[in-house]
């Protein structure tokens, strides 16, 4: 997972965090949540931050479907230039030609767009119809400004800054909003956002870390980006895209998906007949400190055993809570707070690479092994 992350990793590092959303994820994510509810948007105020209304998809998006969803209002809100780290942009001339364009505030003041009436008259309201002006501010989603239009919204919609993800969280959380945002897979393993999973109070969407031609996840980033590699590419038209893997939605929207069990096999035909040369022919093994099995697939979660399991990150994206439940983390502190003891020291002694107190390890031919992260969880009987 580090190597297909890397360029995450590394903009995270460098904060180069403007991955804009493309129009077609945002409506294939949106249409499974009308699918299970289609009045889930019905007479809501919906708020995209940390956006660039003028192009952004997220505004367009929900500015095309505002009469179809029922919203009531849809407020947007844009980053000051100056504030971002690419700051080779010109204004667009949907702004230059308003009456109300400030060379100066194009600079350093981020912008609102609204749209909650028919403006021009045309018997809809639409994308024609966002009326818009200069923040007091830059924009910035910690500011008392935002601050103030997230208390009045209902609804959160938006790709956040990957290196912020916690703290984006955090002020939703404690305003108490319904959201829909964009995350990358390890934030489940974030000591802030955990818990929140583990208490249903976040899952992931409806598509997460899905393919489409063969792509993970894909983002429109800025023309002077600087990472390079096989995730960077460039479309016909000249503009430049990021594919990242272990990328997806997260939310407190109800989704069908979410409600789905896997189907399991049995512990004995999983040693039996299992794809996986990991599990085929092997018994599961024991962790040495905490009570449960390691499972190392989530397709190899076996239908008959009691106990607590823990299994990879990745089978967040098909935790059923009315199949499952999550007791905790099996890493470092959170792996700490449910009583997973420490390594002893001949058995740290004998291992390749970095342990932390708190973490699961198991023996393997002989040898001690710290599992890459998983989340124990036990069957719901």
């Amino acid at each position: 997972m580090a190597n297909k992350n890397s360029n995450l990793g590394a903009a995270r590092m460098n904060k180069n965090d403007e991955f804009y959303t493309q129009f077609s994820d945002i409506q294939m994510e949106v249409n499974a949540y009308l699918e299970y509810d289609p009045d889930v948007f019905r007479g809501k105020t919906i708020l995209l931050p940390c956006d660039d209304p003028e192009w952004s998809n997220f505004t367009k998006f929900f500015a095309q479907n505002f009469e179809n969803f029922g919203l009531k209002r849809l407020i947007s809100t844009s980053y000051a230039v100056e504030s971002k780290k690419y700051k080779n942009w010109e204004p667009t001339l949907f702004e230059t030609e308003a009456p109300q364009y400030d060379e100066d505030k194009s600079k350093t003041h981020g912008k609102i767009f609204t749209l909650d009436r028919d403006t021009n008259n045309s018997g809809k309201v639409d994308i024609e119809d966002l009326e818009w002006r200069y923040l007091e501010g830059d924009g910035d989603f910690r500011s008392e400004e935002v601050k103030a239009l997230r208390d009045e919204s209902d609804i959160i919609v938006t790709n956040p800054p990957f290196s912020l993800f916690r703290e984006f969280v955090a002020w939703i959380m404690e305003a108490n909003k319904r959201f829909l945002i964009i995350g990358n897979i390890n934030c489940v393993t974030y000591k802030e956002i955990f818990p929140l999973i583990r208490d249903n109070r976040i899952w992931t969407g409806c598509r997460f870390n899905k393919r489409v031609n063969g792509k993970n996840m894909t983002f429109l980033v800025p023309d002077s980006y600087e990472l390079t590699g096989t995730e960077l590419y460039t479309d016909e038209s000249g503009k430049k895209f990021i594919s990242v893997a272990g990328t997806g939605w997260f939310t407190n929207l109800d989704h069908g998906r979410r409600h789905e069990p896997i189907q399991l096999m049995t512990m004995a035909d999983n040693i039996k007949f299992s794809k996986h040369k990991e599990v085929k022919g092997h018994q599961y093994n024991h962790y040495e400190n905490y009570d449960g099995i390691d499972v190392p697939f989530a397709d190899a979660i076996p239908s008959d055993y009691e106990g607590i399991m823990g299994v990879p990150i990745s089978w967040i994206d098909k935790y059923c809570p009315e199949q499952f439940e999550i007791i905790g983390s099996g890493s470092g502190y959170l792996g700490q707070s449910i009583g997973i003891t420490g390594i002893p020291k001949e058995h740290k002694k004998m291992m390749r690479g970095h342990s932390a107190a708190g973490d699961l390890y198991m023996m393997v031919d002989g040898m001690p092994q710290v599992p890459y992260s998983r989340i124990l969880i036990r069957k719901k009987k």
